[in-house]
């Protein structure tokens, strides 16, 4: 079969046909690369697997607008009418569905070559994801047998660090979400210590690009309740950020995406207020973790904590003081404030504050106008507030009306909230304590 017998013999004509035919087309690359991630013998042959990773990295290396689709599978459900031009990240679905070992030679090779930017090369990344790993999102089914179980888990956790150790240490080479979706699954599978700090690390740094749900990490103790541990390790690497020395560029970066991380973290806020497992002490440290620039305004935060109060009736009243303290008043909407006020489940003080806030804004609304007004006192006695309040509706008025039931100790609270009020028409600054 060799040239040694005769020339022309088999051997030289299968070599001729394989380069001339299968590393010239890319889906007889693909396949023959498929054929020998399931032939051990054909996966040691350097003479077959080499020489077709070679064509596939130089036609993925190669200008989109020279590609033929010919080469490519094309992606299912697209449509070639109705799509000219070739996409960048054409190759991305035919390589994702090769062993493993064969597609990081082939990023590694891509990578290598610096010709592609990392954006691709992560899109790459998350196709072979989605794939070959379970979806987070969906519950764990358990196999047949703890063998069965124990493979299946080898085999991700194998999947899951080789990606990982694939990402582009770029910046928005994959999205944050993606990172996130990966430490869902690295906790699934039991992904080795130093792969889970990589991604809280990298989704630190990219954590403006996530929504609440991506941060619902489910407890490994608790099924009902959610690991908040591992958020409090990525909000802390995000913060970290802060605290260096950054460019023009970068600081103005990051004060945008302090307020989107603000306002994701407040609604994540209110999703785990649902919680039975979270504690008054844990929740306060969370609502206070984020620094007091991130927030522009609480209205979330004051949902999050009512959704607290309502789900932990329980609570004393102290605990409900505690929590309560951490709404700035002056930062809620007009509609949050209108609410909180009607909001039976607030302490009185609190309420107090918002009557204060809701005065104030009314005379410096006045003063702005050119309309002379006088500022009404609020007169509290026996835990009613008595004498007209700007934008306090009459409803609000009858909440306070309803006080009248509590108890004697927190009428000597309202005396002092009294005096407070007083202090404050009187030009002194309010102080709640």
């Amino acid at each position: 079969m060799t040239e040694s017998v005769a020339k022309g013999n088999l051997v030289m004509k299968l070599e001729s046909f394989f380069e001339a035919c299968i590393l010239h087309g890319w889906k007889d690359s693909i396949v023959t690369l498929q054929s020998a991630g399931r032939l051990p013998t054909w996966s040691e042959n350097p003479r077959i697997v080499r020489p077709c990773i070679d064509a596939v990295v130089e036609k993925i290396l190669t200008h989109p607008s020279k590609v033929n689709w010919s080469f490519t599978y094309t992606r299912p459900g697209y449509n070639q009418k109705q799509h000219r031009s070739v996409p960048k990240d054409w190759w991305t679905e035919d390589v994702s569905e090769l062993d493993l070992d064969l597609f990081r030679s082939i990023i590694s090779a891509v990578r290598s070559s610096k010709k592609l930017q990392p954006q691709l090369i992560g899109e790459a990344l998350h196709v072979y994801t989605c794939k070959h790993l379970p979806d987070p999102f969906k519950p764990f089914l358990a196999a047949e047998s703890s063998a069965a179980t124990e493979e299946t888990l080898t085999k991700n956790r194998r999947v899951l660090e080789s990606i990982v150790s694939m990402i582009p240490s770029d910046y928005g080479s994959v999205s944050g979400r993606f990172l996130l979706k990966l430490l869902k699954v690295a906790n699934q599978v039991g992904a080795s210590p130093s792969t889970k700090a990589e991604l809280v690390r990298r989704s630190g740094r990219q954590l403006e690009e996530a929504t609440a749900e991506d941060l619902l990490f489910p407890s490994p103790t608790h099924p009902s309740s959610f690991d908040i541990g591992i958020v409090e390790a990525i909000l802390e690497n995000f913060l970290a950020q802060q605290r260096r020395q950054l460019g023009h560029e970068e600081r103005e970066r990051m004060a945008g995406a302090m307020a989107r991380v603000a306002k994701v973290f407040d609604s994540y806020l209110q999703a785990i207020a649902h919680d039975p497992h979270l504690s008054v002490t844990k929740l306060i440290e969370l609502a206070e973790s984020l620094p007091e620039i991130a927030r522009q305004d609480h209205d979330e935060l004051y949902h999050a904590i009512d959704t607290y109060l309502k789900e932990h009736q329980e609570l004393s009243k102290e605990e409900r003081k505690r929590l309560c303290r951490v709404i700035d008043c002056r930062k809620l909407s007009a509609n949050a404030r209108s609410d909180a006020i009607a909001n039976d489940r607030l302490p009185l003080r609190t309420i107090v504050q918002l009557l204060f806030v809701e005065q104030e804004r009314a005379r410096r609304a006045s003063s702005s106008r050119g309309t002379p007004h006088h500022r009404p006192s609020i007169e509290i006695t026996n835990n009613r507030a008595e004498g007209p309040v700007a934008g306090v509706k009459p409803e609000s008025r009858e909440t306070m009306r309803m006080e009248r039931s509590r108890s004697v100790s927190e009428l000597k609270a309202v005396k002092k909230e009294k005096e407070a009020v007083k202090a404050a028409s009187s030009g002194e600054k309010l102080k709640v304590k």
